[in-house]
């Protein structure tokens, strides 16, 4: 046992309560292979002892076999189904540590590999020992290697996920970033679920590179056939998910976006945004989303929305963030001299209070930036109507329309001043208001 191991087992009988959670749980799937456990067990605790990480290693078994395998402390048999995703999520269910990782029992995943991905659990939610990035190598026939890297190359690009090793299994999890996991997938393709989940979510992932040991190849071959079919099987449903508005990245993604039109938009919304909110001071940002006009918000400035999921991602822009809702702002009155709502109250009633909330923590003489579609102008009308048209699309959640001279109307009636406005292609309207000081 590790030192650490010691310790909470002291301070369990020392308390006659409930062992301390654990620091590491290791899910080792055996459910092919399990007659390779006693070769691999003694390595795996010999990393383990180095790290003196407090752990407990579940061994998944086949409910096809009885586990009548010496095992070494702090580790059980856990009974699980035959089925990849089924036995995963079993596992997770059992799991108590603070962070999880996966590996296979048939020697393919170095324990040596562990002690690399346990170092790097400060870099991102999620690390994958991954074949296909620079260091990585997978020793086997030609055939295999190039199918494997097409498939994921396939999937990675498929679903716009920045993953080269998309069908690994050996990874450690942030155990908050698994537990919400939403697992429906029973087989191989539970792996590719994860990882568009997780970005979905929020959460970071990022790959170290491992030397895959190859097993005896018709296995190997199998399996491989199985992740193809598996995650076929499931690519459409993963396809939606991952280019869902509520995804974390929507925003960010759709900066860089390979279709020409929304790439434009964004970046045209990016510079006029930017433009009309220099120089203002801090910005409260109103339903910031992702987008990577967060990244030039001014010292001082706030970025909020009520998605947990987009306040995660935002992180990377290193600005303070709140989850808040614009009906209710957590802010005192004129508290920011700059207030930016764009392209949210389309997405709310009209008779909601957020106009009076961003007016309300508007300093006097501050500006408020506020963008919206034009529903006055042919040009979004017909967009919408043709934008509905593709999967995913989300004209139905635009439940207030507004007009440029309703709008008008409507900040002039609450005491603001209309500076200037700007157009992206006639069909988005961003609008600048002065606050009387």
């Amino acid at each position: 046992m590790t030192p650490a191991a010691d310790n909470a087992d002291a301070l369990a009988r020392q308390g006659g309560g409930t062992r301390p959670s654990p620091e590491l749980t290791i899910l080792v799937h055996a459910s092919d292979e399990p007659e390779q456990l006693p070769a691999l067990l003694p390595g795996l605790k010999a990393v383990l002892a180095r790290l003196a990480v407090s752990h407990e290693i579940l061994v998944l078994a086949s409910l096809a076999h009885p586990g009548a395998i010496a095992l070494p402390p702090n580790t059980r048999i856990v009974p699980v189904p035959r089925a990849y995703g089924l036995a995963l999520a079993a596992g997770i269910a059992e799991a108590r540590g603070e962070f999880v990782l996966t590996m296979d029992a048939d020697l393919s995943h170095p324990p040596d590999v562990v002690e690399q991905l346990w170092r790097e659990r400060t870099g991102a939610d999620i690390v994958i020992a991954s074949r296909y990035v620079a260091g990585g190598a997978a020793t086997v026939p030609a055939y295999r290697n190039i199918s494997s890297r097409l498939l994921n190359a396939l999937f990675s690009r498929g679903l716009d996920v920045p993953i080269r090793d998309v069908s690994s299994g050996f990874r450690l999890y942030r155990a908050a970033a698994l537990r919400e996991q939403r697992i429906t997938s029973q087989d191989f393709d539970v792996l590719q679920q994860i990882v568009v989940q997780a970005f979905a979510e929020g959460w970071s992932v990022t790959e170290v590179p491992f030397a895959y040991a190859s097993r005896a190849a018709s296995g190997s071959i199998r399996r491989m056939a199985a992740v193809g079919a598996a995650c076929l099987r499931t690519s459409g449903e993963l396809w939606l998910m991952r280019n869902s508005i509520l995804a974390a990245d929507y925003d960010y993604r759709a900066h860089d976006s390979r279709i020409p039109l929304q790439r434009y938009w964004q970046r045209q919304r990016y510079r006029h945004i930017t433009d009309l909110i220099r120089g203002h001071g801090a910005v409260l940002d109103v339903g910031c989303g992702s987008s990577h006009i967060i990244g030039q918000l001014p010292r001082g400035s706030v970025a909020i929305d009520v998605l947990h999921r987009k306040l995660r991602f935002a992180r990377r822009f290193g600005r303070a963030l709140a989850r808040a809702s614009g009906f209710a702002l957590p802010f005192r009155d004129g508290a920011f001299p700059c207030v930016l709502c764009s392209q949210v109250i389309e997405h709310v009633p009209k008779s909601s209070p957020i106009l009076d909330e961003l007016c309300r923590v508007l300093q006097p003489g501050g500006r408020l930036v506020l963008g919206t579609p034009d529903y006055a102008n042919w040009q979004w009308v017909y967009m919408e109507k043709l934008y509905g048209l593709v999967p995913g699309g989300y004209k139905d959640e635009h439940i207030s329309h507004y007009t440029n001279v309703e709008l008008l109307r409507i900040m002039k009636a609450r005491g603001l001043q209309f500076e200037e406005e700007r157009y992206i292609l006639q069909g988005e309207l961003i609008q600048a208001y002065r606050k009387p000081a």
